[in-house]
C-alpha cells in the first residue's frame, strides 16, 4: 500500500507544481487549449505518461478544457508521492 503525504508535504509539493491544487483528497488542475483537437493530443499524451508510471488519473474534457484529477486508490484514495510525480510529468506535457 501507498503511504498518503500529510498536508504539509502535499503543499509543500504544490509550490512546485504551478496552478495544481489540493481539495478533496485529489490534486487537480484544468488545462485549457486552443481547440478540442489539441485538448484530445494533450489527453493521449497523458495517457502515455500514465501507463508509463501504471498511474492513472481522473481525466475530464469538455471541448477545449481538460481537467485532471489525481488520488492513490492503494492509499485509501489519499494523494501519494506518485500522484506529486505524475503531475510533474503531466506538466511537462501542457
Amino acid at each position: 500500500m501507498s503511504e498518503p503525504l500529510s498536508l504539509q508535504a502535499i503543499e509543500t509539493a504544490l509550490q512546485t507544481l504551478p496552478g495544481w491544487s489540493y481539495a478533496d483528497d485529489k490534486l487537480g488542475k484544468r488545462f485549457g487549449f486552443a481547440d478540442f483537437k489539441a485538448a484530445l493530443a494533450f489527453i493521449n499524451r497523458v495517457g502515455d505518461a500514465a501507463e508509463s508510471a501504471n498511474h492513472h488519473p481522473e481525466i475530464f474534457n469538455v471541448y477545449n478544457t481538460v481537467e485532471i484529477k489525481l488520488n492513490t486508490h492503494d492509499a485509501d484514495g489519499r494523494v501519494t508521492e506518485k500522484d506529486v510525480q505524475l503531475a510533474g510529468a503531466i506538466e511537462q506535457l501542457a
